[in-house]
């Protein structure tokens, strides 16, 4: 019996992250797909209707486009009479009254001005309100990580806000640059100079956590990662929202402690599958290049860098959905479903082995010879390549969307806990 389900669909990495921090807590969980969701899922198909549906980090745009009409209207369903939203990131997103959002929250997603701001990432200091009982006690501030998070448009007064933020964390980076490494000055002097700003001060008293009413339910709106490993203040206050949505004594949350560390790479390998093995062996030798040519970098264990413009979230991506699912014991529906798809996937890895590496490659002989007038690597020729590989952002495309999607089948069927 499961108390929350998480909807998968689109969750790429930050689907992995909500699992972990579920699995290490206890907190009986059910992945979910859109398409469940629309045939009744969150109205007690599996057995019991679920406390809360937890809805990760992604694309909001291709969560909704994989609900559906039918999905997204079981969804207000759920909530309207009585069941809990709890959306992070990319599932905060999805919850707003947008164009393909779910209309959960009368607040809107502002946009960035500057195109250099949609890359924010690392721990901000926070303003936490401690009158809500979704809060803590004496926790009225706190480091929390937001991961490339979008913005609240703060439209309607009945929305309470939670946290709002403050100043950067010691962690924060813009896009490729780590602002504790920059001397004092040296942005202001760049915008000065270059007209260049990259100042997150932009930020500091807008909204992050954000909570509402929706009939008789309840909808949880974060953009910041309360989820993320090892986040001591972030995982506290996450535990604590799943105390009160769980109906759990405010002891019980406070025991759990923090998300585990996690280190994709030191992942064991349970399930002694060959084409997975080398696939992780494929996406570790991806990663040693780009590394050794200074366009990848490990920030932690879990999360890569990456220069700007490298689709480092994508490698990130495929890397550790496949360590995940050989650290996982695999089930009938699992083999059944891989059986199938297996020697696919094996294809199309050694195409974004093959590929990828003369990409990285590539955009590091085009750093190289930036200055010069020879002309040697086109811009729009690594355009293409990149195209044909990840797709163009904002949407996922190319080989590295046939694998993710692959892999993504292929944990939901390893989560699952009986052969369905």
């Amino acid at each position: 019996m499961s108390s929350i389900h998480i909807y998968w669909d689109e969750s790429h990495f930050w689907g992995l992250l909500a699992v972990r921090a579920l699995t290490a807590w206890g907190v009986p969980h059910r992945l979910v797909r859109g398409s469940e969701i629309a045939d009744g899922a969150l109205a007690g198909k599996f057995g019991e209707v679920p406390k809360a549906l937890f809805v990760p980090g992604g694309r909001a745009k291709g969560k909704a486009d994989r609900l559906g009409a039918r999905g997204m209207d079981a969804i207000r369903d759920y909530v309207r009479g009585g069941g809990t939203y709890l959306g992070f990131c990319g599932g905060a997103g999805l919850a707003l009254s947008t164009p393909f959002g779910l209309g959960l929250s009368p607040w809107t997603r502002k946009g960035y001005r500057n195109r250099l701001h949609h890359f924010l990432s690392g721990h901000v200091h926070a303003s936490l309100d401690t009158t809500s009982d979704l809060v803590p006690d004496a926790m009225d501030s706190g480091l929390l990580p937001v991961w490339w998070p979008g913005r609240f448009d703060p439209v309607d007064p009945s929305v309470r806000v939670l946290a709002r933020y403050g100043k950067p964390g010691p962690d924060f980076w813009v896009a490729d640059l780590n602002l504790a490494t920059l001397p004092k000055g040296t942005m202001a002097d760049w915008e000065t100079l270059y007209g260049v700003n990259l100042n997150p001060d932009f930020m500091e008293g807008s909204p992050v956590v954000a909570t509402n009413g929706f009939g008789q339910g309840r909808v949880i709106l974060s953009y910041a990662h309360l989820e993320t490993p090892a986040s001591d203040q972030a995982n506290r206050w996450f535990s604590h929202i799943l105390g009160r949505v769980l109906g759990e004594p405010a002891s019980a949350a406070a025991e759990r402690g923090p998300v585990p560390a996690w280190d994709v790479a030191a992942r064991q390998i349970v399930w002694e599958d060959a084409v997975l093995i080398r696939a992780r062996r494929i996406m570790e030798e991806i990663i040693r290049t780009g590394s050794e040519h200074f366009l990848l970098f490990w920030r932690n264990p879990w999360l890569l860098g990456w220069r700007r413009g490298i689709p480092g979230a994508g490698v990130n991506t495929l890397y550790s959905l496949i360590c995940e699912s050989l650290a996982a014991e695999p089930n009938d529906t699992a083999l059944r479903f891989w059986q199938e798809h297996r020697d696919r996937f094996r294809v199309l890895m050694d195409l974004l082995g093959n590929g990828l590496t003369g990409y990285l490659l590539a955009e590091r002989l085009a750093m190289t010879v930036f200055h010069s007038d020879s002309g040697a690597v086109s811009k729009e020729g690594l355009r293409e390549q990149r195209r044909a590989l990840f797709g163009l952002p904002p949407e996922p495309g190319g080989i590295y969307a046939d694998l993710a999607g692959l892999l993504e089948e292929l944990y939901w069927r390893l989560s699952l806990r009986q052969d369905t």
